[in-house]
């Protein structure tokens, strides 16, 4: 049995702790926007969490990265947690910390075969509904004609763009905003394609079942058919059987050949 390697080990081993910092990731990053007049303290510990948690990520991936046989190959096959990581630096990106690291950790997860794609989409949903409530609320709540300004209206904007119902009783009034609105919009759209695509393929697969299991029986029927065809067919060429024939027991006289014998 072939070992795993030391790069699928350290992944196994580390996927735990790094949920683990991507919830505290996630924490650092929503309380400075539901509570925008927290105690100074509490900000800068939020601070100080996310870029401690973004540091663990970019260890990893380049502990990976050393780990990997073929370095060439893993960054070409791994840009997305390349990018994910060096997302953070930009500056003007900076809302995007939260996307970066729930790629990371959905790039992660994916890797675990006992994760199911229906797990998989609640959780891109919980996740982007968190995210677009939390950065539009920091870019619209100062805008001088934004009316989203508290965390409902967020949650309620969030929820209403990403199934494309668009009520427009709040809508973001700043670009960064409405690129996040497009961008909830198009997950929206996507995670509906999923959803359909994976109960399409359920139909699909149950009635490819039924029409196999239905294919066995008709063969099997038709097999049943062949073989009392082929024992007619050997009964024919042996001809009739004498009545008593091979079981042991002596024909019987007719009448005529007793009164003979008499």
């Amino acid at each position: 049995m072939k070992e795993p390697s030391r790069q699928l080990l350290w992944e196994r081993r580390s996927q735990t702790p790094l949920l683990v910092l991507a919830v505290a990731f996630a924490v650092a990053y929503a309380v400075p926007i539901v509570v925008p007049d927290a105690y100074a303290r509490v900000q800068r510990a939020c601070t100080v969490t996310e870029w401690v948690v973004w540091g663990a990520f970019a260890a990893d991936y380049l502990v990976r990265l050393g780990l990997s046989p073929a370095r060439k190959a893993f960054v070409r096959t791994h840009w997305l947690d390349l990018a994910a990581v060096l997302l953070p630096l930009i500056q003007p990106l900076r809302l995007l910390r939260l996307v970066s690291t729930l790629m990371l950790v959905g790039r992660r997860a994916r890797m675990a075969p006992q994760v199911q794609l229906t797990t998989y989409v609640a959780g891109a949903v919980v996740g982007l509904l968190m995210f677009g409530s939390l950065a539009v609320l920091s870019v619209e709540r100062d805008a001088p004609e934004g009316n989203i300004k508290n965390l409902g209206d967020a949650v309620w904007w969030s929820f209403t763009t990403m199934t494309t119902v668009g009520y427009g009783d709040h809508s973001p009034t700043t670009g960064l905003g409405r690129v996040l609105a497009v961008g909830l919009m198009l997950s929206g759209i996507a995670l509906l394609g999923v959803v359909t695509a994976n109960i399409a393929a359920w139909f699909i697969a149950r009635f490819e079942r039924d029409d196999q299991v239905e294919r066995l029986q008709l063969a099997a029927v038709r097999e049943l058919q062949e073989e009392v065809r082929a024992l007619r067919a050997e009964v024919a060429r042996l001809g009739p059987v004498a009545p008593g024939a091979g079981s042991g027991v002596p024909p019987t006289r007719a009448p005529e050949d007793a009164v003979g014998a008499a």
